[in-house]
């Protein structure tokens, strides 16, 4: 098996899905278009390399159907020879992404491969799809498949979570967000010109954001629990009486627009190019929990992956892990033990927004630079998908 090297993670702004989000102009290939040019103009790359292109993507429906993996390649102007592969896992679907193209590229397929991810969620809004199991209430029970609010307030009830632990966890996010905004931390966002204009900052971030003011939102997702997800929940969980619905708008994570790219190649690459790796994919790995909690993955796939690896969490330098609603935030303290100044050290998802298919691309993105930043050796980033279920890289600086 060969080492498999991160070379270079580049990403767009995060944009509001409003009519005047900074993205909303553009189709999803046309988001990823300058990306693939960035991607190749940074490194060197002759695109004619590059085997595959390997990216997450959730709703794949409408501008962003026909496996857009390919499709966004052929329109950005790389070669037919390229590969498309669209992946989905629900919001860890671009660490899947990358997942595989490492081992494509440990087993000697591949000296060079793009991963990463894209959601237009302005364009293509989620839910879109209309999938039976969110849209068809009898056939999601069967199938154990509930909307993420609900596992989120069902992960809530279970650990003890208050609505004051759930937007303290929000508040932080944001705080740390619009800080590390200010100091100019985010060096993997690619300006994006629109017909609005250069898009080149994260726009979802709330640096007023105040506990008084997210003590004042209502829970976002108590109807959805009256309407039968609360029943499911208590007919498997006996020893609840109900369910608490800590959730809002405010400490839910916030939808944007996106895209991301990875470069990943072996040893062999870095030299041909010139260029030095960023960090080691040291390994990855998938695992799945409780159903009907839904976006409790995140904690499930990290304890798995250090257990697979014979590590703690102290043995980890940064923890990037989705902030899959507050809840699951809490949740991954109260059973990790992670010393907050090592966990999402730069704001998460509920801050900086949460574009489903591309959201781990852009959390990788941030861990590499963050370890270089400061220095550090180890870092681990997750994502929960839905379901349960869950995804995990362990990365090593170089």
């Amino acid at each position: 098996m060969k080492d498999v090297f991160i070379y270079d993670a580049i990403r767009s702004a995060r944009t509001r899905i409003k009519s005047n989000g900074g993205l909303h102009g553009l189709t999803p290939p046309e988001l990823l278009k300058p990306l693939y040019q960035a991607l190749a103009q940074r490194n060197q790359l002759d695109p004619a390399l590059v085997s595959e292109v390997i990216l997450g993507c959730v709703t794949q429906h409408g501008e962003q159907a026909g496996n857009i993996a390919k499709t966004s390649a052929l329109f950005a102007g790389w070669p037919e020879s390229v590969s498309g592969l669209t992946v989905h896992r629900f919001c860890s679907s671009s660490i899947d992404a990358i997942a595989l193209s490492g081992l494509k590229v440990a087993t000697g397929q591949t000296q060079a491969i793009v991963a990463g991810g894209v959601e237009m969620m302005s364009r293509v809004p989620m839910l879109s799809d209309k999938a039976r199991v969110f849209s068809d209430p009898e056939y999601a029970v069967r199938h154990q498949m509930l909307l993420m609010g609900s596992g989120a307030d069902l992960i809530a009830t279970r650990i003890g979570a208050s609505r004051e632990d759930c937007d303290a966890v929000a508040l932080q996010s944001q705080q740390r967000a619009a800080q590390a905004q200010l100091e100019g931390r985010f060096q993997s966002i690619i300006p994006i010109d629109t017909p609005a204009g250069v898009i080149s900052e994260d726009e979802c971030i709330r640096a007023d954001m105040t506990a008084e003011r997210l003590a004042r939102l209502p829970a976002a997702f108590a109807e959805l629990g009256a309407a039968g997800a609360d029943q499911v929940q208590l007919a498997k969980f006996t020893e609840l009486t109900a369910i608490e619905h800590v959730h809002t708008m405010g400490n839910s994570p916030a939808m944007c627009d996106a895209g991301a790219l990875v470069l990943l190649g072996d040893a062999g690459l870095g030299e041909y190019l010139g260029i030095s790796p960023r960090t080691r994919l040291v390994t990855s790995t998938t695992a799945s929990g409780e159903p009907l909690e839904v976006v409790s993955g995140c904690v499930t796939v990290t304890e798995a992956l250090l257990a697979a690896q014979g590590l703690s969490p102290e043995d980890i330098d940064l923890f990037e892990i989705h902030e899959a609603f507050a809840a699951t935030v809490v949740k991954t303290q109260q059973v990790l033990g992670i010393d907050g100044s090592r966990l999402n050290v730069n704001g998460g998802v509920i801050a900086l927004g949460h574009p489903m298919g591309a959201s781990g691309a852009i959390m990788t993105g941030t861990l590499i630079d963050e370890l270089h930043r400061q220095q550090l050796n180890t870092g681990v980033v997750a994502a929960s998908g839905a379901a349960g279920s869950g995804s995990a890289l362990l990365l090593e600086r170089c």
